[in-house]
């Protein structure tokens, strides 16, 4: 047939004044918007191919909404090939009957294909063919090119069908003799699944993109259909081991009753957590642990993060009560809390136990970075810059641009207190490695790096920059963040002799650490300062205990 697709001809919306030109309509077309696009989009010699008495019944029975017309348009062209004639009587249908109706005017394989897909938010032919259970992709072809599927070529999986499609596929009343039973869903929803692991795991190299979306689609699907995790797990860790945090859509579940409701809560409070206040993090994770649904393997991701939500709250307690769980039960998050136990010790000032502990870890437990830690603390910033460099070295190595990333803004930390100039563009890269990333703290980090190359500087408003951090950070309930603020606030003020300043940075620094954890960073300040301890310190440094107030003293002397 040589009718003319106007591609086109979807009507704008009716404007008064004097607007010209044509917008997209957004939501339900007005009557007589859908007559001018039925009117204008089939055409043959200047003439509309589907009549005005057929244009009325369409119209009536769409109540203007366009995937009706649409589904309309492909049945007329389908009824035209078959040799009818197109008569109102085959329009007088609501949208779930034009449904069925376009079901019977396809091939049983089409078919099979179409009620495969409807599983999917977007699909392309692999997943379809696999979902469908068959050996060619040849009905996928075919079906992917009648106008009820949709074309994205820039997605990740470049078809999709609207979703009041897919909604009527499972409800509608379905005349045909290859009609689906429940069990028969059941069964695609469990190959769909395979197919999506399948795509997963055959991803050359790491792919967040890929890895989200087949997460997203993966979920829904055992969520749904009630069916068992399999690949999930793996793509859960996948999903926290690169500490990048992609923005992970799901949607809320109303109690968990299932482990993929669980996973779904699971993975969302971790996503969550970059943008809420850890409490309300360790209030999520002890929610999805109370239902009971996770596997005990996923129960230790859940647990793992709930205590590194109460180290980042300065809930000591509570956190080496969960690393030491996670600890010992010798999982995959091991490594991960032996580095959080390791951190702890330096909470508490026991820089002996961390360096013992950070010596065992290794890259699974990012030894390295746990070095540049201590050595920050002990103001030995040339043993911190090398450490952080081989931490950095290390993550590029092994593929992971979350650690890369976390590695080089304590890197740009590190070398703001000795060169501020280097430290410039070391900052800049920090800031370049965090685009796409979602990461806080180290957001955090990079920023406390600018204050501390600034330090002593006048002009600018120092002080009304670092108060704004300071609300952020507030909001976020991250404590290491806000303690290297104060430090670098003091070291600002003790570069310009500022006593005042100083010591209101020093009584923000006792607020912070009034429990007794990371006591050692009053310490610092006082000596970047120059004033005496407050009391007799309970920190046990590593080496020349008398090296550590020295170097602290010597990076003030320096910048003034």
């Amino acid at each position: 047939m040589d009718a003319q697709s106007v591609s086109n001809a979807v009507p704008g919306p009716r404007t008064t004044g004097t607007t010209s030109g044509r917008q997209i309509l957004i939501g339900d077309f007005s009557p007589e918007d859908c007559d001018d696009y039925l009117a204008r989009r089939l055409v043959r010699d200047g003439e509309s191919l589907i009549g005005p008495e057929l244009r009325a019944v369409i119209t009536d029975r769409s109540h203007g909404l366009p995937l009706y017309l649409d589904l309309a348009v492909m049945r007329f062209l389908e009824l035209r090939r078959t040799g009818h004639t197109p008569a109102p009587a085959d329009f007088e249908a609501d949208f779930p009957a034009l449904i069925t109706r376009t079901l019977a005017d396809l091939t049983a394989d089409e078919r099979h294909i179409l009620r495969s897909v409807s599983l999917f938010d977007a699909f392309d032919l692999t997943l379809a063919t696999r979902t469908a259970g068959l050996t060619h992709q040849a009905a996928a072809a075919r079906l992917v090119e009648r106008p009820l599927v949709r074309t994205d070529p820039f997605a990740l999986w470049p078809y999709h069908l609207h979703a009041l499609i897919r909604a009527t596929l499972r409800t509608a009343d379905d005349a045909t003799d290859d009609r689906w039973t429940d069990a028969d869903w059941t069964a695609a929803a469990a190959r769909a699944l395979d197919a999506l692991g399948e795509q997963w795991r055959a991803a050359a190299g790491p792919d967040g993109r890929l890895l989200v979306g087949c997460l997203r689609q993966g979920l829904a699907l055992a969520r749904d259909h009630r069916l068992d995790l399999g690949w999930l797990t793996d793509a859960a860790y996948a999903y926290t081991d690169d500490y990048v945090w992609e923005p992970l859509p799901l949607p809320d579940v109303d109690g968990p009753a299932t482990a993929a409701d669980a996973l779904t809560d699971l993975l969302a409070a971790l996503a969550r957590r970059q943008h809420e206040h850890r409490s309300r993090t360790v209030e999520r994770l002890t929610s999805v642990l109370d239902t009971g649904q996770l596997p005990a393997e996923l129960a230790e991701m859940a647990l793992y993060f709930r205590a590194k939500a109460h180290r980042d709250l300065g809930e000591t307690a509570a956190s080496r009560t969960g690393m030491q769980q996670v600890a010992a039960g010798g999982g995959r998050y091991a490594p991960d809390a032996a580095r959080g136990l390791a951190h702890l010790a330096r909470a508490v000032g026991d820089f002996l136990t961390a360096l013992a502990t950070a010596q065992r870890l290794g890259w699974p437990g990012r030894g390295h970075r746990v070095l540049g830690d201590i050595h920050f603390a002990h103001g030995d910033m040339a043993a911190a810059a090398t450490a952080y460099t081989a931490a950095r070295t290390e993550a590029e190595e092994h593929g992971n641009a979350g650690e890369r990333a976390i590695a080089q803004a304590h890197l740009a930390l590190t070398l703001a207190f000795t060169d501020p100039t280097r430290a410039e563009g070391e900052d800049a890269y920090a800031e370049q490695l965090l685009t796409g990333l979602d990461q806080r703290a180290t957001a955090f980090t990079t920023q406390v790096a600018d204050f501390v190359r600034h330090a002593g500087r006048d002009g600018g408003d120092f002080t009304g920059c670092a108060d704004h951090l300071r609300g952020e950070i507030a909001a976020s309930g991250i404590t290491s963040a806000a303690l290297l603020l104060e430090l670098a606030v003091v070291s600002h003020h003790a570069v310009l002799d500022d006593e005042a300043d100083v010591r209101e940075g020093l009584a923000r620094l006792s607020a912070l650490t009034r429990n007794g954890d990371h006591a050692y960073y009053l310490d610092i300040a006082h000596e970047l300062a120059a004033l005496p301890l407050p009391a007799s310190t309970s920190v046990r440094w590593t080496g020349d205990v008398d090296a550590v107030p020295a170097r602290w003293r010597a990076l003030v002397t320096a910048r003034r």
